[in-house]
């Protein structure tokens, strides 16, 4: 069985698509779909299966998906440990994110980890929390930014205390105060995150015992402040997803300071490549220097 093969069935499924896997990987179509019906017929069994709307995996094919990211992953751990013995560094990091450490973390810790290690590749995958917790457990990912808690089964890295803050528009009511009590929002309209964002704020509104009315749920954080500017309700967001903002809404701490948990998780830490290693210990380095802008407080920008 050839490793090559199995890269190129992971970046099919990947894709979805055959032709923009040999596209990526730089071969002939006809050579992808080759190596695709090797690896059938040394299985004795269909791997894919081919509609319209592109290629998908059969339940067969996932079924032995999750074994061919393992030998893949092994394969790229080896060829790093390899490397550093012969005093060269190379590899790929992959890394499961969502916005804000998209946009308030990642760019600052990779630019200086590329400063530091210009031959490591690094390749993001964007998604919610479920999506990321879904990615490492499939072995599509080496580390996922999470909020705490996750699932038992990862290695967690703690990293930072994210506050929870409470939106409001301009001239709101409660704008003026110095915090907001659950009780002053158990019946205003309430504007929610998509389901698999929304993990931090139900968690929040769980510890305040109170269920809003939710007319209006979106799956983008900056639409749900755009909502709230508008006057249509409020919301609790996370305060680095308000590092940014142009918008003049209001950001109020709540009564009992409520935070979210962020941190690296791995399926082990004794399996990650060296790479990986090198991001994490990055990663802690980098946070020792960074502090949110103040967010709380009337006509805060």
């Amino acid at each position: 069985m050839s490793l090559i093969k199995y890269e190129i069935l992971q970046r099919v499924v990947e894709l979805g698509s055959l032709t923009k896997a040999a596209e990526v990987l730089g071969l002939t179509q006809s050579g992808v779909s080759h190596a695709i019906r090797s690896l059938e017929s040394e299985f004795g069994f269909s791997l894919l299966s081919r509609s319209r709307s592109g290629v998908k995996l059969t339940d067969n094919g996932q079924r032995v998906l999750k074994y061919i990211r393992d030998m893949l992953l092994v394969q790229e751990q080896l060829k790093q440990e390899v490397s550093l013995i012969n005093g060269i560094e190379i590899g790929t990091i992959r890394i499961g994110t969502f916005t804000s450490i998209s946009m308030q973390w990642l760019p600052g810790i990779i630019r200086q980890f590329l400063s530091q290690h210009p031959n490591i590749e690094i390749k993001l995958y964007e998604g919610d929390y479920h999506e990321i917790e879904e990615w490492l457990l499939n072995g599509e990912i080496d580390l996922g930014f999470v909020s705490l808690p996750t699932m038992d089964s990862f290695h967690i890295i703690p990293l930072h205390r994210d506050r929870m803050l409470c939106v409001v528009p301009p001239g709101h009511p409660l704008a003026s105060q110095p915090y907001v009590r659950y009780s002053q929002i158990a019946d205003i309209p309430f504007i929610m995150p998509k389901e698999g964002s929304d993990y931090d704020v139900r968690r929040v509104l769980r510890k305040g015992r109170i269920k809003p009315p939710v007319p209006f749920q979106a799956s983008d954080d900056y639409a749900i402040i755009a909502m709230v500017e508008n006057g249509l309700g409020i919301s609790i967001l996370p305060e680095m997803i308000l590092q940014a903002r142009t918008s003049p809404i209001v950001a109020l701490e709540l009564e009992d300071r409520s935070f979210r948990s962020l941190g690296i998780a791995l399926n082990t830490a004794k399996s990650s490549a060296p790479a990986t290693k090198q991001l994490i210990r990055c990663a802690k380095e980098w946070l020792t220097g960074w502090q949110p802008s103040q967010q709380t407080g009337s006509g805060s920008t």
